[in-house]
């Protein structure tokens, strides 16, 4: 009995730190997005030629799953986005996966949250999975 109640105990500590906040805003726009591809195109100056320059791509619960930049020479990079929870529309992204123009990963991304949702860190990883660098995000809210 003892065991259950320290169990329970430490689950109450532990869940709430894994809660996410997210705006209804936020949530609306995500809506908004279930299942939508956002080509960006580029003409340049002088030029009637429309070029691709990226591709988004939501999931069905409006959340960016990918996105790709074009080049000239075709795919320049793409990014994965992996979710905490991969069906709760509210879920935060858990990491990135980045890669280059020959699908090779060039960079992972992990992100740690604040209580109420914003980021707070940023991990940086080479492809081996090695430490490349920390971002740390500082909040100010003026008077």
């Amino acid at each position: 009995m003892k065991k259950i109640i320290v169990l329970s105990f430490l689950l109450a500590l532990i869940i709430p730190a894994f809660a996410q906040q997210v705006k209804p805003e936020t949530l609306i726009k995500r809506q908004q997005r279930k299942g939508l591809t956002v080509k960006e195109w580029n003409t340049p100056a002088g030029s009637k030629q429309a070029v691709l320059d990226h591709v988004t791509t939501f999931d069905s619960l409006g959340r960016k799953i990918e996105e790709i930049e074009y080049a000239s020479y075709g795919q320049k990079s793409r990014i994965v986005s992996e979710y905490v929870d991969p069906l709760d529309p509210a879920s935060k992204v858990l990491r990135e996966i980045e890669y280059n123009d020959r699908d090779k990963v060039t960079r992972i991304r992990k992100f740690e949250y604040n209580e109420d949702g914003s980021k707070k860190y940023q991990y940086n990883y080479y492809p081996s999975g090695k430490l490349e660098s920390v971002k740390t995000f500082e909040l100010i809210f003026k008077d």
